[in-house]
């Protein structure tokens, strides 16, 4: 059961996790948020369209799926590594989000008079390997990090919501180019979370067929699906990360008390030990589950020890956006139309011929300038 809503739970829980990394520094830049809602529409949700589209076409999760969609599109092995990238972006979010953990953290313990007396990166690297240890859960800590996350935030809602000074400023390429950002990562763009969703909720379905049917030798076989369509799958979580983005930028400003903050935390650790689990089981597709295991603690410890926040975020900036241009190139220009046709099943052929634009064009031309934009920042 839990496994069906493994994908709502990811998209619930992104943009409280992420927000903070891209969000500008004044929360009241109402431009800045009308980019966002642009992006959404115009990036996001067509990339979303994608995954799910691939996830019913290939049957597979992202590493498997992308070997079995390029042999099936005569494609270049080159497409293939939109599965491993998208296994990285999962071990830098996890990082981020583990870092940022480990400051939180030690603050909290600090005004409780209770701090060890060990460095940020030593405690990042003893969360990292806690965080592997709770990956062999599976979904199981997804619930878990969402209550405790919400009962850290309603503890600092306790003191009241932060004064919000709504303002427009002046709209530029790298201001695009954070609200892009910000749109592709609280929607998990890039790393494949709801393609594997829908892949385990595929599997734990024709489990259950098989199972039925060999409890039930002389009955029908089951029929596993009525009428399937992608927007079914695809709006109620873009719409849910919609409302929880609200609700991440409404309480961005919120002061948390220090039980709430390590409420917070040990929940995003929860929440984390889920992105390593997926890129294990992403990488266990090629190396078997216990070397998939090592590399993604070896990586992890790496990322959150040696690599400083700042270069995190950026370094999952770049590899998130050239993962989505594969992903949206790939479905756009090397797939067959009849395959996207009946994968995505849309009800309407102008919605249909509205998404492929999008894909095609609209989705790669923004991740190319919001790169623009970052470099620009970046240099400035």
């Amino acid at each position: 059961m839990m496994i069906r809503y493994a994908s709502y739970f990811m998209a619930a829980l992104l943009p409280l996790l992420l927000f903070r990394w891209f969000a500008p520094a004044s929360i009241g830049e109402i431009d800045f948020w009308l980019l966002w809602l642009f992006a959404m529409v115009l990036v996001s949700l067509p990339v979303i369209y994608a995954e799910i589209a691939l996830a019913y076409r290939s049957v597979e999760a992202p590493l498997a799926g992308m070997q079995k969609l390029t042999r099936e599109a005569d494609a270049s092995p080159l497409w293939r590594s939109f599965g491993w990238l998208a296994a990285i972006v999962a071990i830098i979010i996890a990082a981020l989000v583990i870092s940022g953990a480990s400051s939180a953290i030690l603050a909290a313990l600090i005004d409780l008079n209770s701090a060890p007396n060990l460095p940020s990166f030593a405690v990042a690297g003893g969360l990292m390997v806690i965080a592997l240890l709770l990956s062999l859960l599976g979904v199981a800590p997804l619930p878990i990090g969402l209550g405790l996350m919400v009962v850290g935030l309603m503890m600092g809602l306790a003191g009241g919501l932060p004064q919000v000074e709504f303002a427009m400023t002046n709209i530029s390429l790298t201001e695009w180019a954070r609200a892009v950002a910000l749109a592709l990562v609280s929607v998990g763009a890039g790393t494949g979370l709801y393609w594997f969703g829908q892949h385990l909720v595929a599997k734990q379905t024709i489990t259950a067929v098989e199972s039925g049917n060999l409890n039930a030798p002389s009955s029908n076989s089951p029929k596993v699906a009525n009428v399937y369509r992608a927007t079914k799958l695809v709006l109620p979580i873009w719409i849910l990360q919609l409302v929880v983005g609200v609700v991440a930028l409404l309480s961005s400003g919120l002061a948390l008390p220090p039980i709430g903050q390590l409420l917070y935390w040990a929940g995003v650790l929860f929440v984390a030990s889920y992105l390593l689990h997926y890129s294990a089981q992403q990488l266990a597709h090629k190396f078997g589950l216990l070397v998939s295991l090592l590399i993604t603690l070896v990586v992890g410890l790496l990322l959150v020890i040696v690599v400083p926040t700042s270069w995190l975020v950026g370094l999952l900036v770049v590899i998130s956006s050239v993962a989505v241009l594969l992903l949206s190139v790939f479905a756009g220009w090397r797939m067959k139309i009849s395959h996207l046709r009946k994968s995505l099943n849309f009800g309407n052929e102008a919605l249909y011929n509205l998404w492929r634009v999008a894909i095609r064009l609209v989705v790669p031309l923004a991740l190319i300038l919001a790169l623009i934009g970052w470099m620009i920042l970046w240099l400035s």
